[in-house]
């Protein structure tokens, strides 16, 4: 029976959190879709190259709003990088884009509150240009080459070739939302639940204040975060949750802004890539910036609660309560639905794949 009185508070407490976040993702997710379908990554590619200040500082506000996480960001900066963008403008673009997106802005606004909703994309945006600028001082000054390799059209797939694909402004429409709800979403969708049922987890366990009477509320907090946020691989919409469950325990704002920049931007896997293809030098100035900034940042933000005479603990979530209740059921149950539906999708179309005619060539083609 305790096992089963467990497992229910933390599946009730997961279903408030996927309430009050629901309309937040789905938003984020369509935005994050037109984003994929109107910008495309050559416009970005050509102006990234060279070791300017330029190059850095837009490859980090083109980073911002790409909803990648830190696994599915590294090919498209090395994408990026052998289409001629500088080594600090693809540690930036490594940096900033996974941080925070439209969809993790979101579910910031949501979970969270209105302050961190906005330091979150600031801290993010400072911590890439930090990393791309000193990538930038310590490289050579050799001048990169840009390739001219085409890419996918992101609303049929096909390579685009010289020439861009030309698609009415409905068909453009659909490929987002199709990119949004099927392959963003079907990335994405085991990671958030899994975020969302960690922070039911800990908003049923973890009893009030534990964490400020046994971790403390400033650097050792942070420290603690940092080191536990690196090394796991966390997408900064799942890890929103987590965060705003802490906070409600009592962690402090900056604490939890060290796990939504170290967790995101950095992991395992996503370290070895970058260190084979960009080099250990890139790859220690990337890990050492996302360190030192995040905990810069997260003392800055305790600062500012401070001066300001806000607690985050009183003030998170209130976002949610601006929806009906109503609309936070339909968009928490559709939600839920789109999730599985991209799951089934993704499974459905990796399986069709892996079936070949008997010369060898793929057939998804002819099932799709």
């Amino acid at each position: 029976m305790p096992v089963l009185n467990a497992l229910h508070g933390i599946l009730l407490n997961s279903w408030g959190i996927l309430l009050d976040s629901g309309a937040y993702v789905i938003l984020g997710l369509a935005v994050a879709g037109l984003v994929n379908v109107f910008i495309k990554s050559e416009t970005i590619a050509r102006r990234l190259g060279g070791r300017s200040f330029r190059s850095v500082l837009l490859s980090s506000l083109f980073g911002i709003p790409l909803p990648l996480c830190s696994c599915g960001v590294v090919p498209t900066a090395l994408s990026l990088y052998e289409r001629g963008a500088s080594k600090g403008a693809t540690v930036s673009f490594l940096v900033s884009t996974p941080e925070t997106g439209v969809d993790s802005i979101a579910i910031s606004y949501a979970l969270l509150d209105p302050l961190m909703t906005v330091f979150r994309p600031v801290a993010a945006f400072m911590t890439a240009i930090f990393a791309g600028s000193l990538e930038n001082g310590f490289s050579d000054r050799r001048a990169r080459v840009r390739a001219t390799a085409a890419s996918n059209c992101a609303v049929c797939g096909e390579k685009e070739g010289v020439d861009p694909h030309m698609h009415p402004f409905s068909a453009r429409i659909g490929g987002g939302i199709r990119y949004a709800f099927v392959e963003l979403l079907g990335d994405i969708a085991k990671w958030l639940l899994l975020g969302i049922v960690i922070a039911g987890a800990i908003a049923y366990f973890v009893p009030e204040n534990l964490i400020t009477e046994r971790i403390g509320y400033g650097w050792p907090a942070m420290f603690f975060m940092a080191l536990a946020g690196i090394p796991l691989y966390m997408c900064a919409t799942s890890s929103t949750p987590i965060a705003a469950a802490l906070i409600a325990k009592g962690i402090s704002p900056g604490a939890a802004l060290v796990f939504l920049l170290t967790g995101p931007a950095s992991n395992a896997a996503s370290l070895v890539v970058v260190a084979r293809f960009l080099g250990i030098r890139a790859t220690i100035v990337y890990l050492c910036t996302i360190l030192a900034s995040s905990l810069l940042f997260g003392w800055l933000l305790n600062r500012v609660y401070g001066l300001f005479g806000v607690s985050a603990t009183a003030i998170v979530g209130k976002g949610a309560e601006l929806l009906p209740t109503w609309v936070k059921a339909l968009a928490g149950v559709g939600l839920l639905l789109l999730i599985l539906y991209s799951m089934w999708q993704q499974r459905k179309e990796k399986a069709c794949c892996c079936n070949h005619d008997k010369e060898g060539q793929d057939v998804c083609h002819l099932e799709s």
